[in-house]
């Protein structure tokens, strides 16, 4: 898989040649396949049976379920985590999310993971969300790896207008095909935009070089305030039994991402491409349920929500899928970080990943594809100077303060289970066939014609079991004085706070906090800049610091004036 140097006269370099175009050829297609804000309880593989995901179950069956996968609690840092290696508090995009109007990203001295692929031999391509950044064009998707990107820069979107509204008093449309505003986007369905978009790039792509494709759903993050959830009605009519009005918009939108899976495994397939690729499914983050964020999302039995510390909020549903992995259909128990896809992909990619300096990840292509013992035995859940909030977690130990600061309410546990189902449609036979029926099973078993032998003992062993919760359960850790600490393990809905009872592991876990904080830098977060507003920009979200000011335009451009912006928001290029 490493690149070839022809040193040797004409006969024998082109024998060279040709052995080295196949060694080419050996280099898996990476597909990291993101959706965004699904919950742990969303995916069917989890256990529950209200909202059937036969693609994505299809996918994880066939190959490696993430049982013990770790994501963090928001969009920005979690996706900053994947393209950089690092975690937020080393990129200073620990607190909360970019907003439009904020003048920041990715810092530009970082490399991000289609940089590197595209140093690699790449073809890079982005769909959907970026959420990391673009008052300048170079903190943008084109200008980061990228060759091409159709989608938008901001964190969310309405389904079908593609406004995005962050905040009262910015309201602008958000498409983009690279650099230029998507008009022709607008009253088509997100999900089906971006899929359509995904099946081309795969359909017209040159086989004689790998694709990296990351294709980031808006599915199921909740539109704009004034219209949260959105899917199409004959989707949503197929849910019926399903009582809860917001839980059956959701279930609809959930589908049309479940459906996208299937049509981009069956492209793969069908240009030739799947039996040499590698798939990631991921969430961004843990689901905002019972009613956070306006959505309707399931992380059950976990504890909170998206936007937390607590486990609902970071234990992340995904799963791996390679010909490459030795012994698929199987439940990785091992622990796996966001921030270990770079170096992972990278390794799977035929790079040296001891090379990567300065990055948080672990290479885990092994231990995943060989389901060999982890490297990665602790992480950092997160690190909020802002919120005062943190969370480590060392082996089964995890300790945690102020996990989130959104009210007491939070911090319980929200359903739906999906473990009771009555409807026909949610049988547990109904479900198995759905599966094995769908687009990504045929299409994986053309692959590997043993696959799905074993969906109900996967099912059951990746599922998370938990006691009615208890009347002594630990209702809030909001003290950093007196914080608590869980052994996740055998206590994975985080009930019981054994503080008091390890005081010992407390001041270990304490001490590889202040480790971590010792390294870390501080928030880039930045104030809102009203030249941001779309209304100067003809209603549609830009790079607005790349041209002159509409509120001060003696400034003149800011392309060329990077005192600048410098002086406001701070040195963005570090």
């Amino acid at each position: 898989m490493k690149s070839c140097a022809f040193i040797e006269p004409l006969a024998v370099g082109l024998l060279l040649l040709s052995v080295c175009v196949a060694a080419q050829h050996q280099r898996p297609n990476i597909i990291i396949i993101l959706a965004d804000d699904l919950g742990f309880n969303d995916v069917g593989f989890h256990g529950s049976t209200e909202i059937p995901t036969p693609n994505i179950d299809a996918l994880a069956y066939s190959g490696v379920i993430l049982n013990n996968y770790y994501v963090q609690p928001i969009c920005t840092p979690s996706r900053s985590a994947l393209l950089t290696g690092k975690y937020p508090a080393h990129t200073g995009l620990n607190h909360d999310v970019i907003y439009g109007p904020q003048p920041y990203g990715i810092p530009l001295g970082m490399q991000l993971l289609p940089q590197y692929l595209q140093k690699m031999g790449f073809a890079t391509h982005m769909v959907g969300k970026w959420h990391l950044g673009m008052a300048i064009q170079e903190l943008t998707p084109t200008r980061r790896g990228f060759t091409s990107h159709f989608g938008y820069w901001t964190g969310h979107q309405d389904y079908y207008d593609h406004m995005s509204q962050p905040s009262p008093g910015y309201w602008g449309y958000d498409m983009r095909r690279n650099m230029n505003v998507a008009h022709d986007a607008y009253g088509k369905y997100s999900t089906d935009l971006f899929t359509e978009e995904a099946v081309n790039v795969i359909r017209q792509h040159n086989k004689s070089q790998p694709l990296f494709l990351y294709l980031a759903h808006l599915a199921v993050h909740s539109g704009n305030p004034y219209a949260p959830l959105q899917a199409p009605s004959d989707v949503v009519a197929k849910f019926s039994y399903i009582k809860d009005e917001k839980r059956r918009t959701f279930a609809g939108m959930l589908w049309k991402l479940d459906e996208s899976v299937g049509q981009v495994v069956e492209e793969l397939r069908s240009n030739g491409m799947l039996h040499n690729s590698v798939i990631l499914f991921s969430t961004d983050n843990g689901g905002p349920a019972a009613g956070f964020n306006q959505n309707a999302a399931s992380n059950w039995p976990l504890r909170g929500v998206k936007a937390s510390l607590w486990e609902g909020g970071v234990r992340g549903a995904g799963c791996l899928w390679s010909p490459y992995i030795a012994k698929p259909g199987r439940v990785a128990h091992q622990m796996v970080h966001i921030t270990d896809w770079l170096p992972t992909l990278i390794s799977a990619a035929g790079g040296d990943s001891s090379t990567l300096k300065s990055i948080d990840g672990l290479d885990l292509w092994n231990t995943l594809t060989q389901d060999r013992s982890s490297p990665r035995t602790e992480f950092l859940v997160n690190l909020d100077p802002v919120e005062n909030s943190a969370g480590v977690r060392v082996g089964d130990w995890k300790l945690v303060y102020n996990p989130q600061s959104y009210g007491d309410h939070w911090d319980s546990w929200f359903g739906p289970s999906g473990r009771n189902e009555t409807a026909p449609e949610t049988q547990l036979n109904v479900i198995f066939e759905q599966i094995l029926h769908s687009p990504t099973a045929k299409a994986v078993l053309t692959v590997n014609p043993e696959a799905f032998a074993n969906m109900k003992s996967l099912r059951l062993e990746s599922e998370v079991k938990c006691d009615d919760i208890p009347a002594n359960a630990t209702l809030h850790c909001n003290s950093q004085e007196n914080p608590c600490l869980f052994h996740i393990s055998s206590d994975p809905c985080e009930y019981h706070n054994v503080a008091a009872t390890y005081p010992d592991h407390v001041n270990i876990l304490m001490a590889k906090l202040k480790i971590y904080n010792s390294t870390a830098v501080p928030p880039r977060n930045k104030p809102f800049d009203p030249n941001a507003n779309p209304k100067f920009w003809g209603y549609s979200w830009t790079n607005w610091l790349d041209y002159p000011s509409p509120l001060s335009p003696n400034i003149g451009d800011q392309s060329s004036n990077d005192n600048y912006f410098y002086d406001l928001y701070g040195d963005y290029r570090n």
